[in-house]
């Protein structure tokens, strides 16, 4: 039985990406956002093969390349006076017109175009200034009740998608306040967007091994902006960090500069967490994204991760739209997704961070089976592609679970290609 309309909580990028490829599907959906702006905090900016993929599919990705860059090579390296590169891998070995290749997009600009491109589908509408209070769900419809500008207001759909975030309304409402399972690091990250005269030899990512002023400095845009995201104490109050930022930044940056010489442009403290919801599906109800689970930032894990569990569900959606899948399927949505965050995303994402602060850099090379293959793949061409393919292991195809009709000759690379934008 075809979807009637989807109503998805949150419109940020996971909701918006979600929202327009819907869309494009012939499925009328509905974003519902509680603040009336996009986000424009520091966040990921880096859009790995899994992450790509997904924008090629919601027909984005062309845009994205063309107002973003491709970065060329990302290093680790010691926090000494030279800044010594231990070992690195180049993303330039792969072509630049590979589609799966990384490219590098801050998460508020991409925002804007996931919004535009949502506005232009006239089965999807974006509603503003909606604050989710509570919801319900039997057996032919789901709800969630809001504040709405002009007033409180309920609102149903065969299906609601929470990808509201961290602190999800939607994940709270299913599952309680205080039922996120994981745990959170003692450390804190501050991350920001400076302008700096980083020198020449920098790539265009770095990851800095330290035991106390660990950090990344990487390249997000053409006109000198960086991000530089630092490992901070435990349990310090903003203000706190924000008057730590110049002790921070002269025993970090080359040059060992003052205030005067960089220009921060933003700055967000936050805690880091391992988290994953009990359960990504609970009824019509379904959670995506960091509404769903949460990870540190260090490689990417969090955004692909994201990216790639909206991609499942979209093909998840679309079968049962189709009528090419029952509703089992988001069983298996959610069974596959937590599967992978659990044995991919999170061991990796955890073992990236430990990597900074739990070692000694000069013994990195001798200790650090990840960095030693790194240090291979420097003239392997070939072992770096496989590294850098290894990304897709987050992206699951939820069309191998469609069902063929019985009535039919249409074969399953048919079907999923319904499923292709």
């Amino acid at each position: 039985m075809a979807i009637s309309k989807i109503l998805i909580v949150g419109a940020g990028p996971s909701g918006l990406l979600l929202a327009l490829m819907l869309a494009r599907a012939g499925i009328s959906v509905e974003l519902l956002e509680m603040t009336t702006e996009l986000d424009k905090n520091p966040r990921a900016s880096h859009y790995a093969a899994p992450a790509c993929y997904e924008l090629q599919r919601a027909g984005v990705l062309e845009e994205v390349r063309r107002l973003g860059f491709l970065p060329n090579s990302v290093s680790w390296r010691k926090l000494d006076e030279n800044k010594t590169r231990l070992t690195g891998i180049r993303n330039a070995d792969m072509d630049a017109d590979d589609p799966l290749r990384m490219v590098c997009l801050t998460l508020d600009r991409l925002g804007k175009i996931l919004q535009e491109h949502v506005k232009a589908q006239p089965n999807a509408k974006i509603s503003y200034n909606y604050k989710v209070t509570g919801l319900g769900q039997d057996e032919s419809q789901a709800w969630v009740d809001a504040a709405a500008p002009e007033g409180p207001k309920r609102m149903t759909a065969d299906y609601i998608i929470g990808c509201d975030g961290a602190n999800s309304q939607i994940r709270r409402g299913l599952f309680g306040d205080f039922n996120f399972p994981g745990r959170t690091w003692d450390e804190q990250i501050v991350a920001t967007n400076v302008y700096y005269d980083f020198p020449e030899d920098y790539d265009d990512s770095n990851f800095f091994i330290h035991p106390e002023h660990w950090h990344m400095v990487a390249k997000i845009g053409t006109d000198g902006l960086y991000r530089v995201s630092y490992g901070e104490i435990g349990g310090l109050t903003t203000e706190q960090l924000r008057e730590r930022l110049p002790y921070k930044f002269k025993a970090m940056f080359p040059g060992h500069p003052k205030p005067s010489q960089y220009n921060v442009v933003n700055f967000s403290p936050y805690k880091i967490h391992q988290r994953c919801a009990e359960r990504m599906r609970a009824g019509r109800f379904l959670l995506v994204a960091d509404a769903a689970h949460l990870c540190n930032p260090f490689g990417g894990m969090g955004l692909t991760g994201g990216i790639a569990d909206v991609g499942s569900l979209y093909d998840s959606l679309v079968g049962i739209h189709i009528g090419q899948a029952d509703d089992s399927i988001l069983d298996k949505y959610d069974e596959i997704r937590r599967k992978i965050w659990h044995e991919i995303i999170d061991p990796i994402s955890s073992g990236n961070i430990r990597r900074l602060f739990g070692q000694d850099a000069d013994e990195a090379l001798e200790k650090d089976d990840f960095l030693k293959m790194l240090k291979r793949a420097e003239t392997d061409k070939e072992l770096s592609l496989q590294m850098q393919a290894g990304a897709m292991s987050l992206r699951h195809d939820m069309t191998q679970y469609y069902r063929k009709p019985a009535d039919s000759k249409e074969n399953v690379s048919e079907i999923r290609a319904k499923t292709v934008l």
